[in-house]
């Protein structure tokens, strides 16, 4: 069967893959129809940090749909109180809605804080402005893009939603001097992924909970891709001490197995919302739940949270070893690492093509960057062994 020429013939063009087929997948490797084996550093965008088909998730999801896999929110489940009580206890969080999709649980956010500056903050009627950063990505919804800095993300998809206000990531003195009356919250992600994993300076996000604090806003972190162990911690803003009024997480949150995201609050935000304001038929289903649940004890159990630390620090060492003059930065934190050449002088795509034919897959971003981001169940030798090809292509 030719998969590449019937996926182009009768899929939308939305996404432009390298051409590997792929069937099969184990822990950090991934075999496609021919019967090569390739090392994942994508982990399909840090939805499968758990490693692919780990067991004990395969298995929590096996067991539940042969139980229970739907019954909608009309009526409740004997798995979505013990979701609440694990994502809860590992949080720190008072209140969780769970929804499908990273986009989604965005969407719930920026519903849920726009009624609570209404009811609480007494904001005027269609008037909550939401301030956001530059170079973000929250997911592709009309009004996710409405607030997106990406031209490609916005091309003929207007007209956008209002209410958003655009500021540079990373930049706490911008944020001070944009809020207004009329400001409801700062949201932004703690390290821009699909940006080209952009760190923040230390103390950013300390400043940031100071300025939401001072001015009464509520603190959106989009955790969906560094949260749950990527960058070496639970979430990544324990790495500067602070919490969020609302963190987004989704992806890892199945280990891979199944669409479940979750917006995690506290009770004075998500208590605004009443019986039939907000829901999903999906959303809080038992099979998601049962996957959810198990996906998180696994992150603790098995260690990957401090092996994300431990073999990031040791992947970006061997990256720093490269001799390679267009390579401009090596930065990272955790396993969530990006490579950047300097620009207009050769491609990112160039070389992941070139290393998915010597058995590593990852994927660029941006033109010039290259993202690194293999599950967290990693080794020292699994990454000897990609440093070598790593070095041999890019050099």
């Amino acid at each position: 069967m030719n998969y590449i020429e019937i996926e182009k013939k009768l899929g939308a063009h939305n996404y432009k893959p390298l051409d590997v087929v792929l069937t099969r997948g184990e822990g950090i490797w991934v075999w496609d129809v021919d019967g090569n084996r390739y090392m994942d550093c994508l982990s399909a965008y840090s939805a499968v940090n758990q490693g692919h088909c780990h067991p004990r998730i395969v298995d929590a999801m096996v067991k539940q749909a042969g139980r229970l896999s739907l019954t909608s929110r009309a009526f409740r489940n004997d798995q979505l109180s013990s979701f609440y009580q694990v994502l809860c206890r590992l949080t720190n969080s008072h209140k969780v809605l769970p929804m499908n999709s990273g986009a989604e649980a965005v969407e719930t956010a920026i519903k849920t804080v726009r009624k609570w500056g209404y009811k609480n903050r007494g904001i005027p009627e269609n008037k909550a402005e939401i301030i956001v950063c530059n170079n973000n990505f929250h997911g592709r919804t009309i009004t996710i893009v409405s607030f997106s800095s990406d031209a490609s993300a916005r091309d003929g998809f207007g007209p956008f939603t209002p209410g958003f206000k655009n500021i540079p990531f990373g930049d706490a003195n911008e944020l001070a001097d944009a809020v207004t009356e009329n400001t409801i919250a700062f949201m932004a992600e703690p390290i821009q992924g699909e940006a080209g994993v952009i760190i923040p300076e230390d103390g950013y996000l300390k400043e940031v909970r100071r300025i939401c604090d001072e001015n009464n806003l509520v603190m959106i972190l989009d955790e969906i891709q560094t949260g749950l162990g990527r960058t070496g911690k639970l979430l990544a803003e324990e790495h500067e001490h602070v919490e969020a009024d609302m963190t987004l997480i989704g992806k890892a949150l199945s280990g891979g197995l199944y669409p479940v995201s979750a917006v995690l609050s506290n009770t004075e935000i998500m208590d605004v919302l009443n019986p039939g304001e907000h829901g999903s038929t999906f959303g809080g289903n038992p099979l998601a739940c049962a996957v959810a649940i198990t996906a998180l004890n696994v992150l603790v159990d098995e260690g990957m949270i401090e092996n994300s630390a431990e073999m990031g620090n040791y992947f970006m060492k061997g990256l720093s070893e490269l001799k390679n003059p267009l390579i401009r930065e090596v930065r990272g934190r955790g396993l969530m690492i990006g490579l950047e050449f300097n620009p207009g002088q050769t491609t990112a795509r160039q070389y992941c093509e070139e290393l998915k034919n010597n058995g590593i897959l990852c994927k660029e971003t941006h033109e010039n960057i290259i993202r690194f981001a293999p599950p967290l169940v990693v080794t020292k030798d699994d990454i000897d062994y990609a440093m070598d090809i790593i070095h041999k292509v890019i050099g």
